[in-house]
């Protein structure tokens, strides 16, 4: 197989969960950018349909939808209009997520709730939905965005949230049992654990983010000396939505300049 045919996703339709900011919107893209066409999904129609925009005028194919993850009936219904305007769902990137810091001895009910509800829960049953079509057709490349801080224990300074990192951790053991239940199936399910972003939650304007209170300190903690860009996904992400990745499964792959590894 040619390099070229090896990333070439033409023709494949990717659905992408909090697809319309942050890296879920430039994963959307980077795959777009692939040959592929893509489903975006998150709360709101009208950013989703923004994105679409940027999409369609790369010439591929793609379709917004509103979908709460946390919502059974909405998850069943998003994949449902998936499959009936593009047919199939190849590829699943689970990019929605939630962060709320507060001190472990202060920490909320509901703040914990919520973070397990969309990271967890919601990562679960968006591959539940689509791995049974996936099952169906004998193939599928699920990723599942996680986080190095769901790896290890992790600084207040850094991330001051035990429901934040318990439930990156989380998505990290479901990935490598999908992937162990699901591999006979002919669906790959791995998992991209991001470092420290300038983007979204992480965004270097936005009054109180990590990257503004904690700059200098993050920037000690990255053994690259700097924070992650949105480039610096789109090998990952081509490489596990690809024939490229046809015998890994169960993997966590770090992008995150080294920061898991002190």
């Amino acid at each position: 197989m040619s390099f070229e045919k090896m990333f070439d996703l033409t023709g494949q339709t990717a659905m992408v969960t909090g697809g319309s900011s942050g890296l879920g919107r430039f994963m959307a893209l980077a795959l777009a950018e692939a040959g592929a066409n893509i489903v975006v999904c998150s709360r709101r129609i009208e950013v989703c349909e923004k994105v679409v925009k940027e999409i369609e005028a790369l010439g591929r194919q793609a379709l917004a939808l509103v979908l709460d993850v946390t919502n059974p009936e909405s998850v069943r219904q998003g994949v449902d209009k998936a499959i009936s305007h593009f047919g199939k769902i190849e590829i699943l990137i689970n990019s929605s997520g939630t962060v709320s810091e507060s001190p472990a001895t202060e920490m909320a009910l509901k703040q914990w709730q919520d973070m397990i509800d969309t990271n967890v829960t919601g990562t679960f049953l968006m591959c539940q939905a689509v791995g049974r079509h996936m099952i169906e057709n004998q193939y599928g490349k699920i990723i599942n965005i996680s986080s190095i801080v769901g790896c290890k224990g992790t600084d207040p300074e850094i991330v001051d949230s035990v429901g934040y990192t318990t439930s990156k951790g989380a998505v990290m053991t479901l990935t490598k049992d999908l992937a162990v239940k699901w591999g006979r199936h002919g669906v790959n399910v791995n998992s991209i654990a991001p470092g420290i972003f300038q983007t979204g939650m992480n965004d270097p304007e936005v009054p109180g983010t990590l990257v503004q209170k904690a700059g200098p300190i993050l920037s000690s903690q990255v053994p690259l000396r700097r924070l992650g860009e949105d480039n610096d996904l789109v090998g990952a992400v081509l490489y596990f939505a690809s024939a490229a990745s046809n015998y890994c499964t169960g993997q966590i792959l770090a992008v995150d300049g080294g920061m898991g590894t002190k």
